[in-house]
């Protein structure tokens, strides 16, 4: 058996999210089902991350152990033949590569990225349909990365989890959560990128501090509200859970 690390990009929307579940589709079963058909061998993949239902991947990573191929095959051939599986499914494996048998996708992990994009913009979203959330309201962006500031470092996050977060700590290090915004479509909109990088992250933890910053943004908290809801250590305490169309699991890193 040969250990394979994948870094694999897809578009969540129609998915019930990375893990493999009773009939629906997942991200999980449609990449084991592809090695299957080019290779015929029962395998299990294993994330780094379970993105929930809609949310999407541009560097997720998982690990898989394969036999011997009949003919030799490298990793660019393994990953092409697993993309030829894929199609049209908006899932592809952009790299395969050997690793040792200790390497884990999920437990070698030592940082993970992750982007939330906010279309602030009145007009009918086209081309970003399905991959951000629009808010049609006008946010201060300065507020919301001043409020986001004040979650950095290690906290207890129980304000930020879901209710049905199985993690079993509520405590988590954030080493960094930035709230910057761009242009959007040159007709003075803007996209608002909020990014946030930790070893792990609670259940829905991304997006409830989404849904809490943009409550900073229009005004209905202070910056330091941030700081009020965290240290309340109440999910009831905390703003609504934003969309999961705007969230994207970005990079994971690992040491060499």
């Amino acid at each position: 058996m040969t250990r394979y690390k994948l870094t694999i990009e897809y578009k969540g929307t129609d998915f019930a999210g990375w893990q493999r579940q009773i009939d629906v589709p997942s991200i999980q079963q449609s990449i084991e089902e592809a090695i299957f058909k080019f290779s015929g061998q029962e395998v299990t993949i294993h994330g780094a991350g379970r993105t929930d239902s809609g949310v999407h991947a541009c560097g997720q990573v998982a690990h898989v152990d394969l036999e011997a191929f009949t003919k030799p095959m490298d990793g660019f051939e393994i990953c092409k033949a697993i993309n030829a599986h894929l199609r049209p499914a908006p899932i592809s494996i952009l790299k395969c590569e050997v690793v040792d048998d200790e390497f884990h996708a999920r437990f070698s992990a030592t940082n993970k990225l992750y982007r939330y994009r906010i279309i602030n913009r009145g007009s009918f979203l086209t081309w970003d349909k399905d991959l951000a959330w629009q808010y049609k309201k006008p946010l201060d962006v300065d507020a919301m990365n001043e409020g986001a500031q004040y979650l950095l470092g290690k906290h207890d996050f129980t304000t930020f989890r879901d209710s049905q977060c199985q993690a079993k700590s509520p405590v988590k290090t954030l080493e960094r959560l930035d709230v910057t915004a761009r242009d959007y479509d040159g007709a003075g909109e803007t996209e608002i990128i909020i990014e946030t990088e930790a070893m792990s992250f609670l259940h829905h933890q991304v997006r409830n501090i989404v849904g809490a910053l943009v409550l900073v943004g229009e005004g209905k908290w202070k910056p330091e509200g941030m700081k009020t809801a965290l240290e309340a250590c109440d999910r009831r305490k905390g703003g609504a859970t934003a969309p999961a169309d705007g969230l994207y699991l970005v990079r994971i890193d690992y040491d060499d």
